[in-house]
């Protein structure tokens, strides 16, 4: 089990997200040569912090609890147990009332811009919708919640007069601006951006992700950032926590991560990342084996049985996230579960 965080970096003090040991459990999974049944174990012992104004990527390889560890801090799905405080409140023993209140500091960006709007609504009936629902102060009458429209759509880079346009008449990147008006509605502390460029063409991924960095220096608001692509995590993040198979391995700042990985699993994912100089190819290392079944997870480190380095003990004991004080020039604490690193 990973021990609860224990940074020595000072912004990590009254950090704005403090998830403790989260985890999240499907039903019960058959195997083959077996009438047991497992649970999928999702997320299994999560631990992180998220200061304001910060990005806190996720980053592993797909199926690793990315997205599954976002949506239960939003509470989208329920987790199977663990802490999710924000602001200092538990959130996680809310009931479904004092949660909806919550979630005006809680949006979420998502992946597909285009599945996330609804298309029988126009462009501006979809960004005034949260504001009706959460009848804003000053925000009671028509008229002031489209003028907090207009002013919306001109901080995201759409016209006002795409407020009577409908969401096929977009394209997808005017569509992810359009999610990203309506999640800033209400003014909130926290957004999860679920791989929100990963839809959209590279030239427009460019422009959206510095359109979330502008807005994120303008209104202070917080990122937890759900990605694959290490360009664009390299870009945007303030720190990046790395996931394999439900469990975080390694969290550091975005320089330290990049510059002296310290996991063996991290190396590999960030010696995938083709060279941007023409000519020069960095070393790719390649990991052995499929993944294992998160319905059935090894014993010890969860990546021992592809892991280059595994010791015995790698193979009995699970590694607890702890903070390595030897990290040269690192701008917080570099946390690694790891026996041999």
């Amino acid at each position: 089990m990973n021990a609860p965080l224990q940074s020595v970096d000072s912004r990590r003090a009254g950090a704005l997200l403090e998830v403790r040991n989260l985890q999240k459990f499907y039903g019960a999974a058959r195997t083959w040569f077996s009438r047991r049944q497992y649970p999928v174990q999702a997320v299994d012992d999560v631990s992180f912090d998220v200061a304001r104004g910060e990005t806190l990527s996720l980053v592993g390889e797909s199926g690793c609890g990315k997205t599954t560890t976002a949506k239960s801090v939003l509470r989208l799905i329920e987790p199977t147990a663990g802490s999710v405080r924000l602001d200092g409140e538990e959130v996680t023993g809310l009931g479904r009332e004092e949660m909806r209140q919550r979630r005006r500091d809680l949006q979420i960006i998502f992946q597909d811009p285009y599945a996330s709007l609804n298309p029988r609504m126009t462009a501006g009936d979809i960004v005034a919708e949260p504001m009706r629902n959460f009848s804003l102060d000053g925000l009671t009458s028509e008229k002031a919640r489209s003028e907090r429209v207009k002013w919306l759509f001109s901080k995201v880079g759409l016209r006002a007069e795409a407020m009577k346009k409908y969401p096929y008449e977009f394209s997808g990147g005017q569509r992810q601006r359009l999610g990203i008006a309506r999640a800033l509605a209400l003014s909130p502390k926290l957004i999860v951006c679920d791989e929100p460029v990963s839809a959209l063409d590279v030239s427009v991924q460019a422009q959206v992700i510095n359109l979330l960095m502008d807005l994120q220096a303008e209104f202070g608001v917080a990122y937890l950032f759900v990605a694959h692509d290490l360009a664009v995590v390299r870009h945007i993040s303030h720190r990046v926590a790395v996931m394999y198979l439900g469990k975080i391995v390694e969290i550091a700042d975005r320089d330290t991560l990049f510059s002296s990985p310290r996991h063996p699993y991290t190396e590999i994912l960030l010696s995938a990342v083709p060279a941007p100089t023409p000519g020069k190819r960095a070393e790719r290392r390649v990991m052995s084996g499929d993944p294992p079944s998160p319905a059935n997870p090894p014993t010890g480190c969860r990546f021992h049985p592809r892991c280059p380095l595994a010791a015995p003990v790698c193979r009995q004991v699970s590694p607890s996230l702890t903070p390595r004080s030897d990290a040269v020039g690192a701008k917080t604490a570099h946390f690694v579960a790891c026996h041999v690193r």
